[in-house]
């Protein structure tokens, strides 16, 4: 029985936590920062090509 009890809060766990990212829209900030930190560090720092 307390195995079943262990399993159910951990699923439930995993739903608040799923909705907790799905309502603070999370995900896409997390993406938002990941892509404004590779653009600062990689894309800032490449050597352009100025041919035309």
């Amino acid at each position: 029985m307390n195995i079943v009890l262990i399993i159910l809060a951990v699923i439930f766990a995993l739903f608040v936590l799923t909705f907790i990212v799905y309502w603070f829209n999370l995900d896409m900030k997390l993406v938002r920062a990941v892509y404004d930190w590779l653009w600062k560090n990689r894309y800032d720092k490449m050597k352009r090509d100025k041919k035309l």
